[in-house]
């Protein structure tokens, strides 16, 4: 069955310094992981999910099949700690379950923390190119060529060995090669394939290696780059967006709270 193709809308997301944009997503982070006022935290959600609705160019039906993931690490998450959490204030308790209110705004606490680290993620990883973000971590963070070649090979060869499995697979299928069932044939089906992908691993990065050495990728001189990575406006709008956004949901959060609990702990 043939796969459905779709567009993907360049925004001026997509226009932000890579590195630049992964630094800000790590503050973010830590942000979103030290913060304990749930009402603060809910304000940060809107913004990171309407950042991801509107800003990242995919289509609505693409969009919504990302959040699917989400709203099952938001279920997942929160009732863990709601259903058996400790509190002072009994709401319902039923065998093992036992809720109160203590526990339903700390599993709350912890389901908008995960849908916060998964939107922002989305919005990561959705608006960079990957090549685009290593060749801006060498350039703006120095980091050493050898290595940024390498990670980008390294992903350069993972369909192919993705196709070497298959191929392997066909393979043992023609010759007729029975698959064991338990114990051993797990051991025998992991032999018969790890081997030969292994050993085709290290001769593949074995002339890998040899030609990066002969292209001078070991040294420390200067480099040039097939694409020159910079700052621009959209830079700026992107750190004072998140600035706004931060200030406003902790002014949001303190004088229109959604709950009348402002700590968590």
């Amino acid at each position: 069955m043939p796969m459905k193709h779709f567009t993907v809308r360049e925004t001026w997301l997509h226009r932000v310094n890579p590195s630049f944009k992964l630094a800000v997503c790590l503050v973010l982070f830590a942000i979103v992981l030290f913060t304990d006022r749930i009402n603060f935290l809910v304000n940060l959600t809107w913004v990171s999910l309407l950042m991801f609705l509107f800003a990242t160019g995919f289509p609505a039906n693409m969009l919504l099949m990302f959040l699917l993931p989400v709203l099952l690490l938001l279920v997942s998450s929160s009732t863990s700690m709601m259903f058996f959490g400790k509190g002072e204030t009994t709401w319902l308790q039923w065998g093992l379950l036992h809720i109160t209110k203590e526990s339903f705004f700390r599993g709350l606490h912890i389901g908008f923390k995960s849908v916060n680290f998964a939107l922002l993620g989305y919005v990561l990883a959705l608006t960079t190119k990957p090549v685009l973000l290593i060749y801006s971590l060498m350039q703006q963070c120095r980091l050493p060529a050898k290595y940024a070649y390498s990670f980008m090979a390294a992903v350069r060869l993972a369909p192919l060995v993705a196709e070497e499995f298959q191929t392997l697979r066909r393979a043992l299928a023609v010759r007729g090669v029975e698959e064991q069932r338990g114990i051993r044939g797990f051991f025998a089906k992991l032999k018969a394939y790890s081997v030969p992908l292994l050993a085709q691993s290290i001769r593949r990065a074995q002339r890998m290696a040899v030609a990066m050495e002969a292209k001078r990728f070991s040294r420390s001189s200067a480099r040039t780059y097939y694409y020159h990575v910079g700052f621009s406006l959209p830079d700026v709008w992107f750190a004072l967006l998140w600035a706004v956004a931060i200030a406003a949901a902790h002014w949001a959060g303190t004088q229109y709270p959604y709950f009348d609990i402002m700590d968590v702990r």
